[in-house]
């Protein structure tokens, strides 16, 4: 199962400055906005996202069919097929994808401990 680049969705209470200390760590804005309230950061192969008031706790976060740069990849597995594979595992989902649709789609699901993982496919 290919679940795509993965990052680290941070819910955090203050935007610019948490911009600014992870610019510091030699993280650079790959993409957002304060207007949009988030800002993705990249070093390397390194992703953090930072979300401003959008979701409570963290969240690791996939992206089926893209790369660390956010370009497609080719093949990937939709997440509708991720979604299928998990059920079929047993996993019990906190959203789900509409499999009666093509295209960008989530779902989200919890491990043992509560950590949320989000499957967030744009293309």
């Amino acid at each position: 199962m290919k679940l795509g680049a993965f990052s680290v969705s941070l819910n955090v209470k203050d935007l610019e400055a948490s911009r600014a200390f992870y610019e510091k760590l030699g993280f650079a804005v790959f993409a957002g906005s304060a207007d949009h309230k988030y800002y993705i950061l990249k070093n390397g192969n390194a992703l953090i996202g930072i979300f401003e008031g959008m979701f409570s706790g963290n969240i690791m976060t996939f992206n089926p069919g893209w790369d660390e740069e956010a370009q497609q990849v080719a093949p990937f597995d939709d997440v509708r097929k991720i979604q299928q594979h998990l059920k079929a595992e047993g996993l019990t989902l906190l959203s789900e994808a509409d499999e009666q649709t093509e295209g960008p789609a989530s779902l989200m699901v919890s491990d043992p401990d509560g950590n949320v993982i989000l499957i967030d496919q744009h293309i």
